[in-house]
């Protein structure tokens, strides 16, 4: 496969992604509010077990 192929293939789909990719379901802010929350926790869980420094 040569360069000038690939990057023709590669336009092509970046071209018939553009029609947002999001399901109507997933709210963004309730995913990524999750998400840190998750993070969070998970640092708190960290700093828990790191108690000798």
């Amino acid at each position: 496969m040569s360069f000038p192929s690939t990057a023709a293939q590669l336009v092509t789909l970046a071209a018939e992604g553009e029609h947002g990719g999001n399901h109507e379901s997933l709210n963004p802010l309730l995913v990524g509010g999750g998400a840190f929350l998750a993070l969070l926790l998970l640092l708190w869980i960290t700093t828990r077990f790191n108690r000798d420094r």
